[in-house]
């Protein structure tokens, strides 16, 4: 059996306050919902956090909650995953990240969030969890920009390969003060808002990846497609890897989970054509199931949907 790999997330924890409604609202409309709702574990990075270590990686996870009862709830819920949460900070003056969710009948979901402490990481935390050597670092954009700089410049110069899934989309991040990365990964309405290209045929795919690469520079860039995979490109050769087809219940955390899965079976094998067919896998097992957190399998559920 060989070593597990060794994961540092460096990304944002959030507490989601979850709405079933029957459609999205438009403006001014009050819709009376007669689902439920629910307070669920959520944020890009804890979500990534759980994938990973459901996936059979070794993964810390370095983030900041609120002094409060989210957080505490949230902190307990990582640590009963069996994530390192030793470079967790609590802090006294900012809440836990919130997101108010809502989720329409056909799946699909509008997200507000309140960041909170989230944008409070602070170098410190992150270094002391640089230092500890882990086998890539990884990130999303849901925390401060000056966060995810200094930590992918931190990795960079311990030889640390970094991936990051462009998500939320963020037009006027600083990408010419990052590292070169070994991943960068933008989903569709991402791609589009950074390139002005909507990844529709292979064509556009090809184009916005072009794009994708005069603002950041990456070994690989993933385009996420939904429904449809994933383009992957080193710039010298690109393919499409297709989705598994499933009955979309619930797309919250199937992108964070992807690119989790994608990162850590590309560390493992090495092989990105492997990774990219695992990561629709367990992207496809996501979205068929309500939920963030809960829709996310362990890895003996990837080898059994394999089967």
């Amino acid at each position: 059996m060989s070593m597990k790999k060794k994961i540092l997330v460096v990304s944002s924890a959030n507490m989601d306050f979850v709405m079933d409604a029957p459609y999205i609202p438009a403006a001014g409309e009050t819709v009376i919902c007669r689902g439920s709702y629910k307070y669920v574990p959520g944020g890009k990075g804890a979500n990534s956090a759980v994938a990973f270590a459901r996936l059979g990686a070794d993964c810390a996870f370095c983030t900041r909650l609120g002094a409060d009862g989210n957080g505490n709830a949230l902190y307990d819920v990582y640590n009963n995953e069996g994530i390192d949460v030793s470079h967790i900070r609590r802090d006294p003056e900012a809440p836990t990240g919130l997101a108010a969710i809502m989720v329409g009948d056909d799946g699909n979901n509008r997200i507000m969030v309140y960041p909170g402490a989230n944008m409070r990481i602070d170098n410190e935390q992150i270094l002391e969890a640089v230092a500890e050597k882990p086998d890539a670092l990884y990130m999303q954009l849901e925390i401060s920009r000056e966060a995810v700089v200094f930590a992918a410049n931190a990795a960079h110069e311990a030889g640390i390969p970094v991936f990051i899934d462009a998500g939320p989309a963020d037009p006027e991040f600083p990408f010419d003060r990052l590292p070169e990365l070994e991943v960068f990964s933008p989903n569709e309405s991402e791609t589009e808002i950074l390139t002005g290209i909507f990844p529709e045929s292979p064509e556009d795919c090809t184009n916005a990846a072009k794009k994708l690469a005069k603002l950041v520079a990456a070994r690989y860039y993933v385009i996420k497609l939904g429904s449809r995979g994933c383009y992957v490109t080193d710039l010298d050769r690109e393919f499409f890897s297709p989705s598994f087809k499933t009955r979309a219940v619930d797309t919250t955390a199937a992108g964070d989970s992807f690119t989790a899965a994608l990162t850590l079976e590309y560390l493992r094998s090495g092989d990105m054509e492997k990774a990219a067919r695992y990561a629709n896998a367990v992207g496809s097992i996501v979205v068929g199931r309500p939920g963030a957190m809960p829709s996310i399998p362990t890895a003996d559920e990837v080898s059994a949907f394999f089967k």
